[in-house]
This record gives C-alpha cells, sequence and structure tokens, in this order.
C-alpha cells in the first residue's frame, strides 16, 4: 500500500476529453511518475454519467459536478437541488467547475453569474469544494465571493490561478484554497512565481487542467496528470522547500479540502 503522503494528486484535469483515447495509459504513466490520483474536472452537468464512468472505471479517479463558465449559456438554469443530488455520488467530491470569464464571454455576463451563484449555493448546502474559473474578472469574482461567503461559508479554491495579488489576497482572507498549474513554469511567469511565493504552503495545490497548459519542458504537448510534478518541481523551488514537503503538503491540503476521497481506503 502506498503512503498517501508520497503521492502527488492532480487537483484538476479533463479525462473525458478526446485527448485521452488510452486513459489506462495515461493513469500509468500518471502513477509511473508519483502522481497517485487524479479528479476529474465537470464542464456540463449534462456530461455527468461520462465523469461518473470514468471515476467508476479507474480507482484512483474522483470528480465533480457543475458548468464552467464557457457552458454556462448551454445550461442557464441549473439547479442547486439537481447539483446536490448528483453530488451524493460516492465518488462525487467537488461542485464546478464555475465561475466567470471574461476573456472569451461565452456567455453572457449575468447569465455567467447567476450559474456561478447557484454552484455557489451547492457548495454551501453539500459542503463540497466549489472549484472556480476566474479569468480577467478579478472584481466581479472578488465582489461575488464576499457577497456570497457573507451569506454563509462555503469551501472553495482558485483553479489554474493566474490572476492578481489582489484577487489572491481576498481568495485566502475568505478562506479558500489556491492551485498553481503548468503556467507556473512558463518563462514568462514571474508575477504569478511572486504571488505563489507569498501563499502559505497549507492552502496551495497543483494541477495540470489537462489536456491544457503543459507545463515545461512538456509545452507544445496535450498535458497529462503524470506532468504535474513538474509544476510541483517549481513550486518547490519557489517556496524554497523540497520537492517531498511539496508532495506531501499539497496532497495533505487537497485531502483536506476535497475530503471525500478519504473515504476511499490507500491506493495499492
Amino acid at each position: 500500500m502506498a503512503d498517501k503522503s508520497s503521492l502527488l494528486i492532480d487537483s484538476h484535469c479533463h479525462l473525458d476529453f478526446p485527448d485521452f483515447a488510452d486513459l489506462g495509459a495515461v493513469l500509468a504513466r500518471a502513477a509511473a511518475a508519483g502522481v497517485g490520483r487524479a479528479i476529474t474536472i465537470s464542464t456540463r452537468v449534462a456530461n455527468f454519467d461520462t465523469y461518473r464512468s470514468i471515476a467508476e472505471r479507474f480507482e484512483t479517479v474522483f470528480f465533480s459536478v457543475g458548468t464552467h463558465p464557457h457552458q454556462a449559456w448551454e445550461e442557464p438554469d441549473v439547479a442547486v437541488e439537481t447539483l446536490v443530488e448528483l453530488s451524493k455520488h460516492p465518488k462525487c467530491v467537488a461542485i464546478g467547475e464555475a465561475g466567470l470569464d471574461y476573456h472569451y464571454d461565452k456567455t453572457p455576463r449575468d447569465i455567467a453569474a447567476r450559474v456561478f451563484r447557484a454552484h455557489i449555493a451547492a457548495a454551501r448546502v453539500t459542503q463540497l469544494p466549489l472549484v472556480i474559473h476566474s479569468r480577467n474578472a478579478d472584481d466581479d469574482m472578488a465582489m461575488i465571493l464576499e457577497d456570497e461567503m457573507g451569506k454563509g461559508a462555503f469551501p472553495a479554491l482558485l483553479h489554474c490561478f493566474t490572476s492578481s495579488r489582489a484577487l489572491a489576497e481576498t481568495g485566502l482572507r475568505l478562506g479558500l484554497y489556491v492551485s498553481m498549474s503548468g503556467v507556473l513554469t512558463f518563462r514568462n511567469s514571474d508575477d504569478l512565481r511572486a504571488i505563489a511565493k507569498d501563499i502559505p504552503l497549507e492552502r496551495l495545490l497543483v494541477e495540470t487542467d489537462a489536456p491544457y497548459l503543459a507545463p515545461m519542458p512538456h509545452r507544445g504537448r496535450p498535458n497529462e496528470p503524470a506532468f504535474v510534478a513538474e509544476t510541483a518541481k517549481v513550486l518547490a523551488a519557489v517556496k524554497g522547500v523540497s520537492f517531498e514537503q511539496i508532495t506531501q503538503q499539497t496532497t495533505a491540503n487537497v485531502l483536506k479540502l476535497f475530503s471525500k476521497i478519504n473515504s476511499f481506503e490507500q491506493i495499492a
């Protein structure tokens, strides 16, 4: 049996995407790289059965339920009750990803905000962590988080963080976690590395957002869970700690935040 603390967890990937034709091979490569678990993240509630089937097929995979802001126009009336009910599956460990994306603006902003608030309500009811997508929407994101946290606490993380120091500080003050992706390894990410350096280690996670954003030295290739180790190595250097310490702390953070994972036995 492998010690949980000795294995990284890819806290955010999209294993349902067509880039992953052979999931068994993808997960075998992850295991060989010391990545023991992965959370495949929902982009459409309508695809729930796909995420569920992947998690049921592979012992080391967990999943979420939610509507990405890019798809919120397709699911503008997602019900809190639906999210709560679907999240009862034993391997559904999170709500989302949901949030605001003003870079692509694929969904009218008022609809995106409404859908996002529905996901917050579901996270508050279930106390499952809300996986937050935020891009070029710092002011509105901070406003919604402040407003909604005032209605009642809910666990959450800012995934694939590339936003401002101000949003990171707001999130931390509200009790959120922050997840670093392969962007942390990019040559032009000095500002992001400076923010990561100042985030308390006990609030940091690592992820791939696979198949996107492959870290150095894999840029230009489809990303996959095995590559989260490269992000962890850079995060260790940024924080001035060992790779082993980053592994142990980020894994502990995932297991604390995505606490439903703890009901499953240690993996072999």
